[in-house]
């Protein structure tokens, strides 16, 4: 028998729809019967790809005592945190202030009025972990519920004024004084809290950490300092040797919960490839290596095969699970990799890393832990001979492996998460000069336009061909710099005008006098209080992302009040950024790029769009180009500045054009000079 959830689009709460809980969603319905029958309510949120959520769906929210206690006594709520971010952030900043930490699953007891008044994340269905069971915790919330009405609301009242405090954006100093000892200030930062043998920052569990990554790649391009560039290189080495990298069939786990990149935690995420993608986009232009075009040719390829939408929309995320197991999908027993290569290939065993006894649990993540050479002369082979035989390999394991069943694809497709890809796909065909990459970015926007938009503005998630859930700022701010970055590249000035229209709509409908941006409209209702991000998650910061379009959009259409509000932004978390670097990565980018002086250049006239991919190839982050070959002008700093029959190139700073120069060399050189 189905529950409400039944009715439901999101993969997580289908996975819920046979559950004997009473799941409600996310709405007006499931708090107005609590009001009515004076219960407390358990919000209970997770994601598809989530293990624990899993674990606990099976140990608690299937067994038939358990779910009868919740019916009995509570109101149950499950959300899908991809599309409630507003709703994670809310409880999960509860939970933390309650319990130290946070994750998911989150599960928290919330009043008719929403507000939470005790949580916490994964709870066993007997005491462990010096935790109580789920049922001990609930008898506990009841009782205190039941018999002590009155601390519960005087803990309501303080968790929501704790909430509101924190709403309010507290930055550190304004006025810091910007200067290139700043920039090296976070390097420094960054280096420390690098792990300078195996790649990454910190300890196990390791995340990619890609604006920290770019941050490095930057500062070695502004300031010649090689230890940057050598950590951000061993990062990203390290990853796409790891088993964190889909050795098979390309693409990026979650993270790695070792410090060797070995063991990941098998979910796949649209976002964390759209921005690895970046990455190492950005280490090929400063490198020239060809292994990093590989990765990225490779991990596009993995989202176009298996998290593409036959509406031409990416889903979320690939589950860690198949048939119960995490990672079963992606590993190989001994027995498994001699069935599926015909024999054991002990050389190319070696360079994955394969064993009889296994890496990983008794089973084999493949990965690379040794240099082919050495592997080649062991076994008495040439390198291009063992090359050759790891290719046939990598066919045959590939389609062993697809004969398999499959983790489950969270199908809903997010406009936040789309607008990522959509950027990672034009920089990718920037950074090669692709006409591949650049038409599935023009027909990906069209599509994100076409699918997104609905009569009362953008909307969050589309599935199964119904767009729902009012916009976020993630999904505004990402959407808008995806349009400025393919205006970029195609020269389509219509694009630069729908991304200032969204920047409008942000300034008047999340804005905040402080300068920065709720993550919430002001017409959304059904949460108590509107939040201001500020630092990166596991995608940038969206106040940050937008700094920089108001920057972009203000410059080309000459709006002096985005620019200066941009610079207010900025200095306003400047101090923050640099003690706190890692979690104020793309921050900390625009800070540089503002020590280095923020550009646009304008290529106006004949040969424009011919001209326009000789900059494209050059690593040049704080610089915005566009070009025109015709004299129709739709933005402003395009008026005046074509002449029929001839090209003019125009670079400009916040304060002034320089003289136009008429070839891309000599732009290249003015703007390296400058």
């Amino acid at each position: 028998m189905s529950n409400r959830l039944a009715k439901e689009q999101s993969q997580y709460l289908l996975q819920h729809a046979h559950n004997p809980v009473d799941w409600y969603p996310w709405g007006d319905e499931a708090f107005e019967l609590a009001k009515a029958q004076d219960k407390p309510v358990i919000v209970s949120i997770g994601y598809s790809a989530c293990h624990w959520c899993h674990v606990m769906e099976r140990e608690s929210f299937e067994n038939e005592e358990t779910a009868a206690y919740m019916n009995a006594h509570f109101v149950c709520i499950k959300v899908d945190r991809e599309e409630h971010p507003d709703v994670d952030h809310m409880y999960m900043d509860a939970v933390q202030a309650i319990s130290g930490n946070g994750g998911w699953p989150l599960n928290v007891f919330v009043t008719p009025d929403r507000i939470p008044f005790y949580g916490g994340t994964y709870y066993p269905p007997r005491p462990a972990y010096n935790k109580p069971s789920w049922l001990q915790l609930m008898q506990r919330m009841n009782e205190v519920w039941v018999h002590q009405q009155d601390e519960v609301t005087l803990q309501a009242q303080q968790m929501i004024q704790h909430l509101q405090q924190a709403a309010k954006t507290v930055t550190a100093k304004t006025g810091l004084v910007w200067n290139h000892e700043v920039s090296d200030k976070i390097a420094h930062s960054l280096l420390q809290q690098a792990d300078k043998e195996k790649g990454g920052f910190g300890n196990a569990p390791k995340f990619p950490g890609t604006m920290a990554i770019s941050y490095l790649l930057e500062h070695y391009h502004f300031t010649g300092h090689r230890p940057s560039l050598d950590q951000a290189l061993l990062s990203l080495d390290k990853m796409a040797d790891g088993g964190i990298y889909d050795q098979l069939g390309g693409g990026f786990a979650r993270y790695s919960t070792d410090r060797e990149w070995l063991a990941p935690h098998f979910e796949k995420m649209l976002y964390d490839n759209a921005l690895l993608v970046l990455s190492y986009c950005d280490a090929y232009t400063l490198t020239k290596d060809e292994r990093y075009r590989t990765i990225v040719d490779e991990t596009i390829a993995f989202a176009e095969r298996e998290l593409k939408d036959k509406s031409g929309l990416y889903y979320c995320a690939l589950d860690a699970d198949s048939e119960g197991v995490e990672g079963k999908f992606y590993t190989f027993t001994w027995e498994e990799w001699n069935e599926a290569l015909g024999s054991a290939e002990p050389a190319v065993a070696a360079y994955f890393g394969v064993t009889e006894h296994g890496n990983w649990e008794e089973t084999n993540i493949l990965h690379l832990g040794r240099e082919i050479a050495p592997i080649a002369a062991h076994y008495e082979l040439s390198v291009t001979d063992l090359e050759w035989r790891i290719e046939i390999a990598k066919v045959k394991l590939l389609a062993y492996r697809n004969g398999r069943i499959r983790p489950l694809t969270d199908d809903k497709c997010l406009l936040s998460w789309n607008a990522l890809m959509s950027i990672a796909l034009t920089k990718a065909a920037a950074t090669f000069s692709n006409a591949a990459y650049k038409a599935a970015a023009v027909q990906h926007m069209e599509v994100m336009l076409t699918r997104f938009d609905t009569p009362t503005g953008y909307a969050h998630t589309w599935n199964k061909g119904i767009a729902r859930i009012s916009a976020k700022l993630d999904d505004l701010a990402y959407l808008a710099q995806a349009m400025l970055q393919l205006a970029s590249l195609t020269g389509v000035q219509q694009l630069v005008v729908k991304a200032a229209a969204i920047t409008e709509v942000v300034i008047s409908d999340f804005g905040h006098d402080n300068g920065y941006f709720y993550f919430t409209s002001i017409h959304q209702t059904d949460i108590p209080l509107r939040k201001i991000d500020l630092y990166d998650g596991a995608t940038p910061s969206a106040n940050a992302v937008m700094a920089h379009n108001l920057w972009i959009t203000g410059m080309l259409t000459e709006r002096s009040e985005w620019i200066e509000r941009s610079g207010v932004m900025l200095r306003n978390i400047a101090e923050t950024a640099s003690r706190y670097s890692y979690s104020f990565g793309y921050w900390a980018q625009l800070i540089q790029r503002n020590i280095k002086g923020m550009k646009t250049v304008v290529l106006a006239g004949k040969d424009s769009d011919k001209v326009s991919p000789d900059l494209k190839i050059q690593f040049f982050p704080h610089v915005f180009s566009l070009f025109s070959t015709g004299n129709e002008v739709e933005i402003a700093l395009l008026e005046n500045k074509f002449s029929e029959g001839k090209l003019h190139i125009f670079v400009c700073s916040e304060e002034s054009c320089y003289s136009p120069v008429s070839s891309s060399e000599q732009a290249i050189k003015l703007i390296n000079d400058l």
